[in-house]
């Protein structure tokens, strides 16, 4: 295909094989490609409110691959397949299965048992999900959505701002969430759930 699309920090490198995975043979540039994106992801958000989600139907692997099917289905030919080689970030492929079903097990306890408050819930399971990298691409824009059907289907609080930003492009607004992660990958969760309520 020979598309060379720049990534910027946080961002997933797509292998050759992945790229060629692209639909729309007509983009060729990143600014492109993020703009269907959007129109894609757009589509996703609208179908998660007309519809009523509960845990035992959100907290599922099936769920987990058709949310990323209908954000990226137009756009990918691998959109809702777990992936199938390694990356910058995540587990080993091959642990990606093994560590959501730990991940979706943790996070019925934590509902069940109201182990954290709904806000750290929602944001937990995001920073988890998104360290897992379940997905070739769109993993962050994946688990965001997933925090705002958590804390709105399951605990019926408004969803989450985000830093008011869509967090594609490179602007002060991304530089405080990637801070916000790597700090919650040490172990401290209250920056990022205080950034999505920002």
């Amino acid at each position: 295909m020979g598309i060379n699309f720049e990534y910027q920090d946080g961002q997933t490198p797509l292998d050759e094989e992945e790229k060629e995975g692209l639909l729309i043979t007509t983009i060729t540039t990143r600014a492109e490609l993020d703009e269907f994106e959007q129109l894609n992801i757009q589509k996703a958000i609208e179908w998660t409110l007309i519809r009523k989600f509960k845990s035992d139907k959100v907290l599922t692997e099936g769920f987990i691959k058709e949310l990323h099917y209908r954000m990226f289905g137009d756009t990918w030919a691998w959109a809702g397949k777990f992936r199938n080689t390694n990356k910058n970030l995540g587990v080993d492929y091959f642990k990606v299965s093994v560590e959501l079903r730990n991940l979706l097990d943790d996070t019925r306890f934590w509902v069940d048992k109201a182990i954290y408050p709904p806000n750290e819930i929602a944001i937990r399971f995001k920073h988890r999900i998104v360290s897992i990298h379940c997905f070739a691409n769109g993993n962050g824009r994946h688990s965001r959505l997933l925090g705002d059907i958590i804390i709105e289907h399951l605990f019926k609080l408004p969803v989450y701002s985000w830093g008011s930003s869509n967090l594609i492009k490179a602007d002060q607004s991304r530089k405080f969430y990637l801070t916000a992660i790597r700090v919650a990958d040490k172990g401290d969760i209250e920056p990022l759930i205080n950034f999505a309520r920002s």
